[in-house]
């Protein structure tokens, strides 16, 4: 599929993702003509990055976090540069705060239904609700 299709599939407009393959974290094949070239892969891989950069990671996080859950454990250096430890460090601080606050709203939006008539469609799955 080519970047339009890819776009549209994804929610993720065609310019981020060519910054997204600017930054490595996207490798589509190149066609004879030059075109970029996306397969169903690439539609994991970009919602999984697009998932990432939503919650806040930075892209050069993101792509060391796609490189070491692609890498078996035994491939993963033992050691790191102090300013890299303490920069993940710093990255798991901020995503741990950031996964409480939105515990807590999550945990406020359920309390709240359950408490109106509209309770049932907590019981629905995502694609099941209808909005009415």
């Amino acid at each position: 599929m080519r970047i339009g299709e890819l776009a549209r599939r994804t929610g993720v407009p065609p310019r981020l993702l060519r910054y997204y393959e600017e930054q490595d974290l996207l490798a589509p094949a190149r066609e004879d003509n030059t075109y970029r070239s996306y397969g169903e892969d690439d539609v994991a891989q970009v919602a999984r990055v697009a998932g990432l950069v939503r919650a806040g990671v930075p892209t050069r996080l993101v792509k060391l976090l796609l490189d070491l859950e692609d890498a078996p454990a035994q491939e993963v250096p033992p050691s790191c540069p102090r300013t890299v430890a303490d920069e993940l460090l710093a990255q798991l601080d901020d995503l741990d705060a950031r996964i409480a606050c939105l515990s807590r709203s999550r945990r406020t939006l359920h309390d709240y239904l359950v408490r109106t008539e509209h309770a049932a469609l907590l019981l629905e799955g995502p694609g099941d609700r209808t909005g009415d």
